[in-house]
């Protein structure tokens, strides 16, 4: 990246400015702005995120609103109720209470006088949610957002549960808020209430994870703050991006293709990035698209910001399989609108273990009917899987698809003769009876090069419970023929010639997603189960420049020290006397030192997924969390743990909550509560 320090306008920080609620709490925000907003009012934008701005994102917002705030506008990071220094407790994702605190915080923003009267949103993730959130509220002010790595469907693309199936970051991203959300504010900036502050918050938690388990349908829970719901609610321009690498790689084009709005889509190789952040790379100058992007719809700059395709995405190359990458060779195209009309689905069907040709060249007539293919996989299929939503750190990609294809059903094409390019959600449609009435399918598609290494290009998870409604799921019949579709993630992707695209079925996924009660025989008839693919001729032209955007760039981020070293590790385990395996995964960032505040803050996460043999009830996922802060003689550390495990008819969360000053114990808690399963 390529730190600047010459910009257009010459800016002003105020770190620790109070925005007073409706209901008497305030909360705390950061503003960088031009010095000379005080007499020339410019527009605001607006970051509102949980996640600590004075140390834990101190850096990442050092790099990117100074830069902003460097080219005209008043950039505004505020921590939501209950986090880092503002007041009140954070209950849940996307409440009620967190939206209406939203459109207060750009009420009041518009109101300053330092502020034109109009405002942006922008965010990667929590942020990206909340803009996308309050956007469908349509607040006064507000007129564009900018947003990355986010959905607009909470129950069927989130880190929560997929296709219906539970998904172990369910439980993961529940430790991270249990964490989080149960630090203490900074006393130097909150002064002597942190003690009171800090114990409000520590007593009002209950771990999350109870109520995401609670609501195991799509529910208005769910509903609630999902976009999905009425597209029609969000009537501001809209700048959306992703990575194929992210598990949040589907709601780009699902925007682009349902939003009746000025509206762009941008997708690379990202990992759970920003794109001037991105990983694998290569990343972007997606600053300098942000100052067009606000220049455009927030000032009213001519700058041809809208000229071009809607959708610039990254057609990824053919890699060997990896754990992490570096970089990911490919290219820029672009698509005009979406649906775009260069994608063109092509239906393949599955014959003995083979991807036939697409069905308008395919003589049906000549495959034989023979019987029903079968699999019952065992747990060990999922040990590669990776991280749902991949954060590049630990290395957590999917590796090598070959051990985990010797449990599963598997279905080549021959030798490719030409490449092949796809863009867009590849769909699995199958005729098939199961053994039990609580099964599931996890389909992933993989590039098999000639040595016969697979790497997983995209997959995708349904609960055959919920084939036909997640509202309304339905146990299965034993040995009754169904048809279900699975959707896959959306990816572009390149296979060359003499690689082969392989579908691989399996019955379990585990621990990337929770499995079912016990093990299920999947039969996949022949011929009338498909895949279908969405193929994007190679002869199409690519729509943009070989190199559409600049190099990344940013202000110089803030100064820190490494205290202590961070450690990663992410490690499979099998014990093959007692059966016993474990996917052990450690994210320690250490000890780094601020030094503007002098301040010293440490994180450490550690989750553990086990399971015993083939016992579906086995499995069990922990979570357990470290936090702490010091300062002279102020030191504080909150340990979070929690656990998941299951038998046939329930869940079971043990969690424990633990808050020190210095050594001393000052709060301790502890949950054990069951939740019934629901066809689940």
């Amino acid at each position: 990246m390529r730190y600047v320090t010459n910009l257009p306008y010459a800016t002003k920080e105020e770190e620790h400015v109070t925005i007073p609620m409706s209901d008497g709490v305030r909360l705390s925000a950061h503003i960088w702005r031009p010095t000379s907003s005080d007499h020339e009012p410019v527009p605001a934008v607006l970051e509102y995120i949980p996640y600590r701005k004075r140390d834990l994102t101190a850096v990442r917002d050092s790099i990117h609103h100074p830069y902003l705030a460097g080219h005209g506008y008043a950039c505004v990071r505020v921590d939501l109720r209950g986090t880092g220094d503002s007041e009140g407790v954070l209950r849940d994702e996307y409440l009620e209470r967190e939206q209406a605190d939203a459109e207060e915080v750009l009420a009041w923003l518009t109101e300053q006088p330092w502020c034109d009267g109009g405002a942006g949103m922008m965010g990667i993730s929590w942020g990206a949610f909340a803009a996308l959130q309050v956007a469908a509220r349509q607040p006064p002010g507000l007129k564009a957002i900018a947003i990355a790595s986010f959905t607009d469907d909470r129950h069927a693309d989130d880190m929560h549960y997929m296709g219906g199936a539970l998904l172990s970051d369910n439980l993961a991203e529940a430790g991270t808020m249990f964490a989080y959300g149960t630090c203490p504010p900074d006393p130097a900036v909150v002064g002597d209430r942190w003690r009171e502050m800090w114990h409000e918050r520590l007593e009002n938690t209950e771990p999350w994870v109870l109520q995401w388990l609670r609501h195991q349908r799509r529910d208005d829970y769910w509903r609630h703050a999902s976009v999905c719901e009425d597209y029609s609610s969000v009537r501001c321009p809209v700048l959306a991006s992703s990575g194929w690498a992210d598990g949040y790689s589907n709601a780009v084009t699902r925007l682009l293709g349902h939003l009746d709005v000025p509206r762009k889509g941008l997708i690379g190789p990202w990992s759970h990035k920003f794109p001037h952040l991105g990983e694998p790379g290569p990343a972007i100058g997606y600053l300098q698209e942000l100052v067009r992007w606000w220049d455009h719809w927030l000032k009213g700059v001519d700058n041809g910001v809208m000229d071009g395709p809607m959708l610039q995405t990254w057609m990824q190359d053919s890699v060997p399989p990896s754990t992490a990458y570096e970089e990911r060779p490919g290219r820029w195209v672009g698509e005009p609108e979406w649906p775009s009309p260069h994608i063109r689905q092509a239906v393949h069907p599955l014959t003995r273990h083979t991807i036939g040709p697409p069905r308008e060249a395919a003589d049906e007539g000549d495959a034989p009917e023979g019987d029903a293919l079968t699999v019952q996989s065992p747990l060990s299929v999922g040990q590669f899987a990776g991280k749902w939503a991949s954060y590049n750190a630990p290395p957590d990609l999917p590796y090598d698809q070959r051990e985990e294809d010797g449990g599963s059903l598997v279905f080549d094409t021959e030798p490719l003769t030409e490449q092949v390019e796809i863009l867009g959600s590849p769909t699995v449609e199958l005729d098939l009876s199961v053994s039990e009435p609580v099964a599931m399918v996890a389909a992933r598609l993989s590039d098999v090069s000639p040595d016969g290494s697979a790497t997983r290009v995209s997959y995708g998870i349904l609960n055959l419970t919920r084939r036909d409604s997640t509202e309304s799921p339905e146990p299965l019949e034993p040995g009754r023929r169904y048809r279900a579709t699975v959707p896959l993630n959306g990816v572009a992707q390149a296979f060359p010639p003499g690689h082969r695209i392989r579908l691989s079925l399996s019955t379990s996924y585990w621990p990337l997603a929770w499995p079912a009660p016990k093990p299920a025989l999947l039969s996949v008839h022949e011929h009338s189960s498909t895949l279908t693919l969405p193929v994007r001729p190679v002869e199409e032209p690519d729509e943009v420049p070989a190199s559409p955007f600049g190099e990344p760039e940013g202000t110089p981020p803030l100064a820190m020290s490494q205290v202590t070293p961070p450690e990663e590790r992410w490690e499979v385990k099998r014990d093959l006397i007692g059966y016993h395996s474990e996917l052990d995964i450690v994210k320690d960032r250490g000890t780094v030192r601020f030094e503007d505040i002098n301040l010293e803050a440490g994180r450490r996460a550690h989750e553990r997924y086990t399971a015993v043999a083939d016992d579906f009830t086995s499995v069990s996922g922990e979570s357990t969390w470290t936090m702490r802060f010091q300062r002279d003689d102020w030191d504080v550390r909150v340990v979070t743990h929690t656990q998941l495990t299951c038998d046939d008819t329930d869940f079971f969360v043990d969690a424990t909550l633990d808050a020190y000053e210095a050594d001393r114990r000052v709060f301790s808690r502890t949950w054990n509560e069951k939740v019934p399963r629901d066809l689940l």
